[in-house]
């Protein structure tokens, strides 16, 4: 499985952008998507998830302005950030939880180790 991410950029404070993260090989249907952020010197922090079954978390930092999404005909999941703050700035990873259950719609992994594979990052800087 590889994950492609994009959309990051400079934004004001304020702004918004959408971020994409293409799926190619594996099920992507089954499969839960995240999306994790990171500042240097810091570890991964969990930004929101989506199960197959579209449920999804939020962490408290971005509930109420990210929305996460996901298009299974297209292999992609979205990450939609409104009222961008500074302290968002970081560089932004989706990551694919590969199920093997036999139900797969209500998996909402939480913890980064659960994730089977991780994309490059792209990276979103909002500005003052």
């Amino acid at each position: 499985v590889q994950l492609v991410e994009s959309g990051g950029g400079l934004v004001q404070a304020g702004g918004s952008l959408r971020l994409s993260c293409v799926a190619s090989g594996g099920i992507f249907r089954l499969n839960a998507m995240g999306w994790y952020r990171q500042v240097p010197g810091k570890g991964r922090e969990l930004v929101a998830v989506i199960s197959a079954g579209a449920r999804t978390y939020y962490s408290d930092a971005v509930k109420g302005r990210f929305t996460i999404s996901r298009d299974d005909a297209k292999n992609t999941v979205y990450l939609r950030m409104n009222s961008l703050k500074t302290e968002d700035t970081a560089m932004y990873f989706c990551a694919t939880y590969v199920c093997s259950k036999y139900v797969c719609d209500d998996v909402l992994p939480l913890n980064e180790y659960e994730y089977d594979y991780w994309g490059q990052g792209t990276q979103v800087t909002v500005s003052s």
